[in-house]
């Protein structure tokens, strides 16, 4: 992978402290693909006792792992600390008053990165990570801790953003000048291979295509700023774009305007996986969606 797409990590935690008071507003895509994922539980038999959502956000995902898993205990751990003070209070917000006046919600929450998690080895039963991964350079260094921190027959589920996200927006910015202006996302074949090398078992993915509408093409740039998505590729331009600049840009994007709304296409991956070998997943339904299982083959003896 060329340097100039490679994501810088201090850009991206800064970014997402400061999106955190504007991030639910704006979130119509992760609650979407979080309840996505929450009707892919509907397949699966297992009962976490402890949970890692990793990447949580505000909190979107965690309180539906709650509500599905009332006996669980549920660990939100996010890169910015702002993101895990804005889902405290929304939790709180939930308190009735003598909740609030003698014990107030204190959820599990931790600080940390996906790619260096503080946790112990075989220490959770089950890690949710709702569009998170694709901010790291390298998939091999996290599906390493995911496994580490995975007890035996764990489970990972996760969703992450492929390379066609964003294509008319990168389209768009085509041709400006030398600068990456859009983050570069891995190929799900690229993340069942390394699931693979990571040592998971019966790794399985999937890939959906969802188009988010708008009026106007700074519509699309305002939305990425309130969730804290910035472009953050080592790449990057580093000052302001100009007048004449943005106005190719929105000129370029016009042309994909249908039906009076221009398109905002993500490419949503799905993965879900085990760490040992004593469980399968159950065949999803097929509704159009790309399933692609990954299977360790081993070299017959003749």
């Amino acid at each position: 992978m060329s340097e100039a797409f490679y994501t810088d990590k201090a850009r991206v935690r800064a970014s997402f402290e400061k999106a955190a008071g504007s991030y639910d507003a704006a979130a119509v895509l992760q609650r979407e693909v979080s309840d996505r994922m929450a009707e892919r539980l509907d397949y699966i038999r297992h009962q976490p006792a402890l949970i890692l959502d990793a990447g949580s956000g505000t909190g979107y995902g965690a309180a539906g792992l709650r509500r599905r898993y009332p006996e669980a205990r549920v660990l939100e751990l996010d890169l910015a600390h702002a993101m895990l003070l804005a889902s405290r209070a929304r939790q709180r917000e939930g308190d009735g008053l003598l909740k609030k006046l003698f014990k107030p919600s204190a959820p599990w929450q931790t600080v940390g990165d996906i790619e260096r998690l503080p946790l112990a080895d075989a220490s959770v039963d089950m890690i949710w990570s709702n569009l998170a991964i694709q901010w790291v350079n390298v998939p091999d260094s996290v599906f390493a801790e995911f496994r580490r921190v995975l007890k035996p027959e764990g489970m990972l589920m996760f969703s992450t953003l492929g390379p066609d996200t964003l294509s008319e927006l990168r389209g768009a910015f085509g041709g400006v000048d030398a600068a990456t202006h859009v983050n570069q996302f891995i190929d799900m074949h690229d993340l069942g291979d390394a699931l693979m090398r990571a040592g998971f078992a019966e790794p399985v993915m999937d890939m959906e295509k969802i188009v988010l509408t708008y009026d106007e093409a700074r519509g699309v740039m305002r939305d990425l700023k309130a969730i804290g998505a910035h472009n953050a590729t080592a790449g990057r331009g580093r000052g302001l774009m100009g007048k004449h600049a943005w106005r190719r840009v929105e000129e370029a994007y016009e042309r994909h305007r249908r039906d009076g709304k221009l398109p905002a296409t993500y490419e949503v991956v799905y993965g879900h996986a085990w760490k040992g070998t004593g469980k399968k997943l159950a065949k999803m339904t097929d509704d159009g969606r790309q399933v692609i299982e990954f299977v360790k083959k081993t070299p017959r003896a003749d």
